[in-house]
């Protein structure tokens, strides 16, 4: 079987992490060798971001600049994240694992973009990354990912209703001319259910 590179996208709260590492255990337990990861990644333009979005480093308080800020800074981790030699995504596809990532360019324009100039604009920034073998979308309820994002100690600056509303309709635009594989799984359905959706999805198509 060909390593693949499965991409993993929802709202915050959608459960992309849970459903992520299902996966991979379901690789490991047939004897494949498979490497979870995400975006940000846990690169140094990765860990900026990750403060950025706590608000421990201050970026711009004009939101259309921060979107922006984000986008470039976004587009210089997912570069590094695919291609760095010590642990980027191309790597381990080359040592025979799978990659099973949470977000990739497809957050960048659910999250950044809320006019057709954005879209444009990031779109640009993202042209030259590969398209995965598989994107996995998690289409969850608003309300329940709120309820989930409630429970954390931390919530970033992008967890909130209207700025999911938002995004939300952004993934469905964006996936609604993707032209490549995409599986799209409702999120309120039982964990087990979705990940047998998925795997189900994997075995008929790989």
């Amino acid at each position: 079987m060909k390593n693949l590179f499965i991409v993993f996208e929802g709202i915050d709260g959608s459960g992309t992490s849970t459903q992520s590492n299902l996966l991979r255990n379901y690789y490991l337990k047939k004897g494949d060798h498979a490497v979870l990861t995400f975006e940000p990644s846990s690169g140094p333009v990765g860990h900026l971001i990750r403060e950025g979005l706590k608000k421990r480093v201050v970026f711009s308080e004009n939101e259309t600049h921060f979107d922006q800020q984000l986008a470039y800074l976004f587009a210089a981790d997912r570069h590094d994240h695919l291609y760095n030699d010590v642990d980027g995504v191309y790597k381990l596809l080359g040592d025979k694992k799978h990659v099973i990532c949470t977000r990739y360019y497809f957050s960048s324009l659910a999250y950044h973009c809320s006019t057709e100039e954005d879209f444009a604009f990031v779109g640009n920034l993202n042209s030259k990354f590969p398209n995965p073998d598989l994107v996995i979308y998690i289409d969850n309820p608003i309300e329940i990912s709120l309820e989930r994002l409630q429970q954390r100690t931390v919530q970033d600056v992008y967890e909130n209703k209207e700025k999911l509303l938002a995004v939300k309709e952004n993934y469905k635009k964006i996936f609604s001319k993707y032209p490549d594989k995409l599986l799209v799984v409702k999120g309120d359905k039982p964990v087990k259910e979705i990940h047998q959706e998925i795997i189900t999805y994997i075995e008929a198509n790989f």
